[in-house]
């Protein structure tokens, strides 16, 4: 399962590092805290409520880019057959659907939480894990 920690998950959902610890410690969003004292942020737990307030952010870049066809964004469901693999994205307000083979999903390891970049060309939809996240 992934796990991210307060600043990263924060950038996943569009809000301040601030606004992730008051929802954590509000009840808002379920975290853990490690020996040292570290929080982390479950990515499924991220996938859910990158879902349900995909509509209360203002649309903005999830991060510098060249062009305006790639979006940083957390898997939300997985669909898959013995051939084809429906992924479900969440990339602040925008919600995108790839359809890819299963065994591409399988070498991508992915499930609801994982951090991708879903890539958008014409009327098809890559699927890329980010270099550094």
């Amino acid at each position: 399962m992934a796990k991210y920690r307060a600043a990263q998950a924060a950038q996943l959902l569009g809000v301040s590092p601030d606004t992730i610890r008051r929802w954590a410690e509000a009840g808002r969003l379920a975290s853990s805290v490690d020996g040292d004292g570290r929080r982390f942020f479950e990515g499924e737990e991220l996938a859910k409520l990158a879902v349900s307030s995909a509509g209360e952010r203002p649309v903005r870049s999830p991060r510098a880019q060249s062009t305006r066809n790639r979006f940083v964004g957390i898997v939300t469901r997985v669909v898959a057959d013995t051939v084809v693999a429906q992924v479900e994205i969440q990339a602040g307000p925008h919600r995108f659907v790839s359809l890819i083979t299963r065994e591409a999903a399988d070498e991508l390891q992915l499930a609801p939480g994982v951090v991708v970049d879903a890539v958008v060309k014409a009327t098809s939809v890559a699927v890329e894990i980010p270099d550094s996240f």
